[in-house]
């Protein structure tokens, strides 16, 4: 993977008229600027998302951009398909072409979709170690019992990759509706576990990733993160 960070020299060498070298007269000269402060070393990191300015020039203005999007039935968790609705077919934001998802749910499966341009922070959440709560409501087709949520407790084995799943908590709503309470993300898991009592999911809604959650938003729709859903600390 290509790294997104380089010293100020390089960057200034790769942006500019001006060599490696050239560099180090220019923080001299204080004619760079980084996040609207006067440079004072070559070897200063220039990320993703450093705001660089040379002589009056803006270089570099990338900003991050973090989408929460209420994703409806039969719509795509890609950037691109030739047949059917992507989740970024229902944004409209000038940067949506630079966004990637964080944590895809299946092509019938709806609710809380993350998009985000910023790797460092889809990486943490996307995580194992984290172990953010993900929180479905999940209709079954047959009656839920009391072992259902005894069983999710302790784990389920899936032979295919020989692993036990994490402990997971399950609410019983009603006869056929669940709340369940997850921190991963194996492939199908929600289906495969409730597969272990032969009861198929009909529907599967994500309500929330650890503290985002949709509270109100109307499938289809997405809004930007707020400033305290981006720095929460997990």
């Amino acid at each position: 993977m290509k790294s997104k960070t380089s010293r100020l020299d390089r960057f200034i060498s790769q942006n500019s008229m001006f060599s490696l070298s050239d560099t180090r007269l220019l923080v001299a000269q204080k004619r760079i600027f980084l996040d609207g402060k006067v440079a004072y070393s070559t070897q200063q990191i220039v990320s993703e998302f450093t705001h660089v300015v040379l002589d009056g020039t803006c270089l570099k203005d990338n900003t991050p951009v973090y989408i929460m999007l209420n994703k409806p039935a039969g719509v795509v968790c890609a950037t691109k398909d030739v047949k059917h609705t992507t989740v970024l077919d229902l944004i409209d934001h000038p940067q949506k072409s630079e966004l990637h998802i964080v944590g895809r749910l299946d092509f019938n499966t709806t609710g809380l979709v993350l998009l985000t341009n910023d790797g460092a922070w889809s990486r943490k959440i996307s995580l194992p170690e984290t172990k953010l709560d993900k929180i479905y409501d999940v209709t079954l087709s047959k009656p839920l019992t009391n072992e259902y949520s005894e069983v999710f407790s302790r784990g389920i084995y899936f032979a295919y990759e020989n692993i036990t799943t994490q402990p997971a908590r399950l609410e019983i709503v009603s006869e056929y509706k669940a709340r369940l309470t997850l921190t991963e993300g194996k492939y199908h898991q929600v289906k495969r576990m409730f597969g272990f009592f032969q009861n198929e999911v009909l529907a599967l809604h994500r309500i929330s990733v650890g503290h985002i959650t949709l509270d109100g938003l109307k499938a289809g729709h997405s809004r930007l993160l707020s400033i305290p859903e981006i720095r929460y600390e997990y």
